[in-house]
């Protein structure tokens, strides 16, 4: 995955200090968001001006009025002032008040610095829209703080632990992305709880499985690896514990299926030659590790056991999707029992 253009712009701007004017900033890894959010305020106002030059705006029933008036206010006792909107859905504007914000991005002022943030609303271009869209294509950057590459969160993961007095090797790292996730804001507590417990200064496996929160992703595997593996009890013991944290059935299922489709095709991988890399590139995996650990997990059951329980995973899901009063966590538990006897 290439870095997006939008993301190498904002840092290129960074680097050589010199800022556009009005930026998006949106998607899922807010780590990265918070972080250059920080840097650009760092660049643009002075200390002790904050109050001043900084202004921030709740988005939500915003007028681009008032946006306009916010923007075209004077630095006091500096060069520049940032104004931040949170979750201002432009493209649901009015056209009386779209038309009043492509004004504003065709008349901008040099000292000043927007940045639309979207974090609980979705950031959704709507193309009908061609002028607002031609507006932000010629006076906005627009950045996406997308999930990292393997090879960029291993050197994060290293640098993060090395800052705590402990190193890990990439093994190690891939177990840690494969147990809590690859989004870094999620990762900052995972990271320093771990390197708490370490006792030695090489971050090991057992430290992670030790402490570390799993990813419901990460807990379905391993309930289906105790499955594979003949070990009801165990997977039994994990539906258990995600009941008990209130994930919904019907949520639980549905990475029970995803997993079912993906042992599958690592039987189907198996049983045609394929290796572990054919098996990433199938399923857009950021390592080989998961596809490592799915044709370990492949080796225990058949193919005919793969497609019946692909099959009966989906008949279930349509049920508790349909019918009402249904105990969907006996119905659940029922069908991990019906997998494990079938194997």
């Amino acid at each position: 995955m290439a870095e997006n253009k939008g993301f190498a712009c904002l840092k290129a701007d960074l680097k050589e200090e010199q800022l556009q004017n009005v930026y998006i900033f949106y998607g899922e890894e807010t780590y990265l968001r918070t972080r250059y959010l920080q840097q650009v305020r760092q660049l643009l106002i002075p200390a002790g001006f904050e109050e001043f030059n900084d202004h921030h705006l709740n988005g939500k029933g915003l007028t681009v009025q008032t946006l306009t008036e916010t923007v075209e206010a004077m630095p006091m006792m500096a060069q520049h002032t940032l104004v931040t909107v949170e979750d201002m859905d432009i493209f649901k504007l009015d056209e009386g008040q779209r038309n009043a914000l492509i004004a504003l991005l065709e008349d901008f002022p040099e000292y000043c610095t927007l940045i639309f943030v979207y974090d609980t609303v979705e950031y959704k271009r709507d193309g009908k829209m061609k002028k607002l869209c031609a507006a932000l294509d010629n006076h906005a950057c627009v950045v996406e703080f997308a999930q990292q590459e393997r090879a960029q969160l291993i050197n994060w993961l290293r640098r993060r632990f090395m800052a705590l007095g402990h190193d890990i090797d990439p093994a190690a790292a891939d177990h840690l992305l494969f147990t809590c996730g690859t989004l870094m804001t999620e990762l900052v507590p995972e990271i320093e709880k771990i390197a708490a417990y370490a006792k030695q200064e090489r971050i090991t496996i057992e430290d992670i499985n030790a402490v570390a929160d799993p990813v419901l992703d990460a807990r379905v595997f391993d309930m289906t690896n105790c499955i594979t593996a003949g070990k009801y009890d165990d997977a039994a013991k994990v539906l258990s514990d995600l009941l008990r944290m209130q994930t919904e059935p019907i949520v639980i299922l549905a990475a029970v299926g995803k997993e079912l489709r993906r042992l599958y095709t690592a039987r189907m991988a198996l049983d045609a030659g394929k290796d572990r890399f054919w098996l990433k590139q199938l399923w857009n995996m950021s390592s080989d590790y998961p596809a490592k650990l799915l044709l370990q997990a492949a080796k225990k059951v058949d193919h005919d056991w793969c497609s019946s329980a692909v099959v009966r995973c989906q008949k279930l899901d349509r049920r508790m999707k349909s019918e009402r009063g249904m105990d969907s966590e006996a119905e659940l538990k029922l069908f991990l029992m019906e997998l494990a006897g079938a194997r």
